[in-house]
């Protein structure tokens, strides 16, 4: 008796079962109440001092926006299996059939796929900066969703939720011109940075631009959680 034709080692992997897409949600939702757990706790703890300044109230402003945008990441990798970037947008397209012009040059046109597909307005993708002055209007049909200065995260590509919890996977203030983070005195010279494992920290800028971690610029390959690779970075427009 014959026996049936094995897959080449190169061969796909075959879609998860309807079993398995499930059991993503239900952990992508635990997921996201632990952190949404974390974010109470944190203005219950800080919340009162921080709204005391102005420097504080934009900090503050800027992390709350942050943490609701990897909300939406983490819905959309459970659903996808990882979070938005080139190789999602053909699943995106076929599941909503949407209109939103998706593309991978900037987070803009990234961030565009959790419009489409769990995110309800544009306004936790907005932080205060030189690009992004003014809060978004969320409109949210083609060229209008997440045009220019309504985006002001930085957005590290190619990540799940399976990847180093150390890897940072969102960050303001950056300025995408010159590929780097913006000193701003509203923000006390420190960037705000977003980690795979949820957590949000607040880094000094140094004057020519860069964030240090672990004695060493925090998008060089030799960083652990970089693998040896340099991180594709998509700025926002």
């Amino acid at each position: 008796m014959e026996l049936p034709a094995q897959p080449t080692p190169d061969a796909p992997a075959p879609p998860p079962g309807p079993e398995a897409a499930r059991s993503r949600r239900v952990m992508g939702w635990i997921i996201v109440g632990g952190v949404l757990s974390v974010i109470a706790l944190f203005l219950l703890i800080f919340g009162p001092r921080v709204f005391f300044s102005k420097s504080g109230h934009i900090r503050i402003e800027a992390i709350n926006n942050i943490k609701q945008a990897y909300l939406a990441l983490v819905v959309f990798d459970a659903d996808y299996g990882k979070f938005p970037d080139v190789s999602t947008i053909a699943a995106v397209k076929a599941d909503t059939s949407t209109s939103l012009p998706l593309g991978t040059t900037s987070s803009n046109e990234i961030f565009r796929q959790l419009l489409a597909t769990v995110a309800k307005a544009e306004s936790p993708f907005w932080a205060k900066s030189t690009i992004s002055p003014k809060k978004p209007d969320n409109v949210m049909h083609g060229s209008h969703a997440l045009e220019k200065g309504e985006c002001a995260f930085a957005y590290v590509a190619g990540l799940s939720s399976s990847s180093d919890p150390a890897a940072p996977l969102l960050m303001t203030p950056v300025d995408p011109v010159k590929r780097c983070f913006e000193r701003r005195k509203d923000y006390q010279d420190k960037a705000v940075i977003l980690f795979v494992d949820g957590s949000a920290k607040s880094l000094p800028i140094d004057k020519h631009g860069k964030v240090q971690l672990n004695g060493m610029d925090l998008f060089d390959p030799r960083q652990t959680f970089w693998g040896g690779k340099a991180p594709d970075v998509k700025w926002p427009e």
